[in-house]
């Protein structure tokens, strides 16, 4: 999702004082009522198992996650809108339902190099995640592990790779935010390889800078001193709390002067798969071909990219059309719904991933929360193939949308 917010060890990582979580949480509220962001619904659900849709974790993380970090997860840059049309894109797709089909049983697996995984949905990389509970991306591993789904780590992990690897029980995909200095890029490379990631996902839609305007706006209701876990207030993390940077020089990192060279490097300086994650367009997608890539991630960071107004399903056609089955196509970007993600299946992307709605359920409930919204889309997903008539992730095509 983009720049993380860390943990604050001093606080027991975000168990703040309650009375000015309290204050700073109702002004956090007030301003949010008036947003696209708000919710219609009252009243936060107390346990993973009473939602109904994964929807239902917002407020509930809304009211656990400390302020500042709230806003972080759930805004996007400028005015909010790519933020937004990631969501109305889903609108403008309309299912063609089939009957008399035998769906008494579907198969929702997929094969990907070789590994078969239960489900087309996977975790994204989302930094930090100990800012939204004490055990962070551990608990997301072993929610993973539990429900045997894919899962992307953060370079800006709160958690070192060797850790997550433990409790997912496999190496995760390793999602790349490559160092300026290339002596960098070779350490995390070397790093992960020795751990087994199989797969690096560069991301790329970050090189350029953004202007998240709107979390900046909603963190001032946050009272409490963010010094004591960022270097300055406001300002970026601390070295600590991103263990990945352990041993690489300070010059930073997602350079605005990276060019496709950073991908031959790459290429050449690893026997790993190697992703693009941050393209939108089908004349990066085609040069992503060129280049050796071993699949595509279409995102634009959760709306937290550029103000395109362009939400991801939408771009998902033309990158597709470009890459004419070459390589994989994975999409993420506004999935809430089992809809959704048979839609952007039938436009042929390869998998799914979701960002927000597991880190609802991770800043609400932990490691229940995450498996919990996980069984809902696949359920949702399952239900959506049955009723268009799809009883295979490979029967679904575009002939079941209108």
């Amino acid at each position: 999702m983009g720049q993380a917010l860390p943990a604050c060890p001093a606080f027991q990582l975000f168990r703040y004082n309650h009375a000015a979580v309290h204050n700073s949480r109702r002004e956090f509220l007030s301003f949010l009522a008036a947003s696209p962001l708000a919710l219609s619904q009252s009243d936060a659900i107390t346990t993973p198992q009473d939602a109904l849709s994964v929807l239902d974790f917002e407020e509930a993380a809304r009211r656990t996650v400390p302020v500042a970090h709230f806003a972080y997860i759930n805004t996007g840059v400028d005015d909010d809108a790519t933020l937004k049309a990631n969501r109305d894109g889903f609108k403008k797709l309309l299912l063609r339902p089939r009957r008399l089909v035998d769906v008494s049983k579907v198969e929702t697996s997929i094969d990907l190099f070789g590994t078969k995984w239960p489900s087309p949905i996977y975790i994204c990389p989302c930094g930090s995640q100990r800012a939204f509970h004490p055990d962070g991306e551990i608990a997301t591993a072993k929610a993973a592990r539990a429900k045997n789904a894919l899962q992307m780590l953060s370079t800006v992990s709160s958690t070192p790779v060797e850790t997550v690897t433990d409790a997912l029980g496999r190496a995760p995909w390793y999602q790349l935010y490559a160092p300026a200095k290339w002596d960098g890029v070779q350490k995390l490379v070397h790093r992960v390889e020795a751990v087994g990631c199989a797969t690096i996902v560069l991301t790329v839609d970050q090189n350029a800078g953004r202007n998240t305007e709107t979390q900046q706006r909603l963190s001032r209701a946050d009272t409490r001193k963010c010094a004591t876990c960022h270097n300055a207030a406001p300002g970026p993390a601390s070295k600590k709390s991103r263990p990945m940077f352990d041993g690489i020089d300070s010059a930073g990192y997602n350079s605005p002067s990276a060019t496709w060279e950073l991908v031959d490097r790459l290429k050449n300086a690893t026997r790993l798969k190697l992703f693009i994650k941050g393209l939108e367009t089908r004349e990066d997608a085609e040069l992503a071909c060129e280049h050796g890539a071993d699949g595509i991630v279409v995102s634009n960071h959760g709306g937290r990219a550029l103000e395109t107004g362009r939400g991801t399903i939408e771009c998902l056609p033309e990158v597709i059309a470009a890459v004419r089955g070459r390589i994989p196509v994975f999409v993420d970007g506004g999935f809430r719904r089992g809809t959704d993600v048979f839609k952007a299946l039938a436009l042929g992307a390869r998998a799914v991933g979701i960002g927000r709605p597991y880190l609802w359920g991770l800043g609400a409930f932990g490691q229940p929360g995450v498996e919990r919204i996980l069984d809902i889309l696949n359920a949702e997903l399952q239900l959506a193939m049955r009723h268009c008539g799809t009883r295979s992730i490979a029967e679904i095509t575009r002939a079941s949308l209108v």
